[in-house]
């Protein structure tokens, strides 16, 4: 960061932004802070038992705005929230919805950092002067300028906090926002950045970490959908089905499929003298199909709307990693093109639960080499 450079520090409120925006304002750029207000905390309030006040430890509530205020009053920098709950609702929330009510289980986190913190954050930034955004990601971006025939690429890497990573969640990253974005945290360890956080008095050095959807108050996502849909003058279709065995036999009947994701335990209502678990979702035929643990290991997935970064694109079988949530571990797999702009990928170890609607991202040791949505 040169003295003439001015950096755009997307601040959540959370010590890790604040910290990014501490380090780059002490180098003695610019350092300008922006919030993104994404959604009312208190739109939904007291409908289908949401609760009245917001819960703690959720991304993006009031406090957080208020928090990045005081730090960014601090550390002497201007600091702008930005209002951009009409596309966070359109790009975010909507599909979020849509996935749901379709049997799939979504990950709004992607589709935010795809569509909002690294879309529309940059162009705000470039509009006020900012040539970089920064954030409190944890990850390692650097360019290679021997990648592409020498044309060079930007690679994004596991962070060295592994416990913190979060490439998971930005493997939507395109090349463009890639070359304009910092992650200051990526080569720290999370203790590391609270106590830099302490060294620079900053008051939140020891707030809790956020842990549920920001828009999903007390992470009740049944609930959300019921108040949403009503708010919108909609009624959640009608999706109540049967409730089979792998090999058809039907154990009752489910009031929808929204209420089901693969894996799920808990909550199918069916009696069994041993454990059952969702193997399954047809949205054609309402159908929710359940059954021993051992059933919901699989050794392929399928996944579309990719997005490739350390390689232009993938024209043969690539050995790879791949996480299928964010606390897999990744596995070992070989991944092959496939007709329509999909891949297929083949687990060398069986693995569990892969679920439609997630992501699942493909690592090279510890860089990412893309990702895309599990069909």
């Amino acid at each position: 960061m040169t003295k003439t450079e001015t950096i755009a520090v997307a601040m959540s409120g959370g010590v890790d932004s604040s910290t990014v925006a501490a380090l780059l304002a002490a180098e003695g750029g610019t350092v300008v802070g922006l919030t993104l207000q994404l959604w009312d905390q208190t739109r939904l309030a007291g409908k289908h038992g949401i609760p009245d006040a917001p819960k703690a430890g959720r991304c993006c509530s009031l406090d957080d705005v208020y928090d990045a205020r005081r730090v960014a009053v601090q550390l002497g920098i201007p600091y702008y929230v930005v209002n951009q709950e009409e596309r966070f609702e359109q790009d975010v929330v909507r599909p979020f919805v849509a996935e749901y009510l379709a049997g799939r289980t979504p990950i709004p986190c992607s589709l935010c950092n795809n569509h909002l913190k690294f879309d529309q954050l940059l162009q705000t930034a470039r509009s006020i002067g900012a040539s970089q955004i920064a954030t409190g990601h944890y990850a390692v971006n650097e360019f290679d300028a021997h990648r592409d025939s020498g044309r060079g690429r930007w690679i994004l890497k596991r962070p060295a906090d592994k416990a913190k990573d979060q490439t998971y969640f930005l493997f939507g990253l395109n090349q463009e926002q890639l070359a304009h974005t910092l992650f200051p945290l990526g080569r720290l360890t999370k203790p590391e950045v609270r106590e830099i956080a302490r060294q620079h008095g900053l008051a939140l050095a020891e707030k809790p970490d956020s842990q549920e959807i920001c828009f999903i108050p007390g992470g009740d996502y049944k609930q959300f959908l019921s108040a949403y849909l009503e708010e919108q003058g909609k009624q959640i279709p009608e999706t109540a089905g049967e409730m089979v065995t792998s090999n058809g036999e039907v154990l009752g009947h489910h009031d929808g499929i929204f209420n089901f994701t693969v894996g799920q335990r808990k909550g199918l209502h069916v009696s069994s003298p041993t454990p059952l678990y969702v193997l399954n979702i047809d949205p054609a035929s309402h159908r929710v199909t359940v059954g021993a643990d051992p059933e919901l290991a699989t050794r392929a997935l399928r996944a579309g709307r990719l997005n490739w970064i350390s390689i232009p694109e993938l024209t043969g079988p690539m050995r790879v990693q791949i996480k299928i949530r964010h606390r897999h571990e990744p596995a070992w797999a070989t991944l092959s093109p496939a007709e329509a702009g999909e891949v297929v990928a083949v687990f060398d170890e069986p693995q569990r639960a892969v679920t439609p609607g997630q992501s699942a991202v493909f690592y090279d040791g510890d860089e990412v080499v893309g990702g895309g949505w599990i069909i």
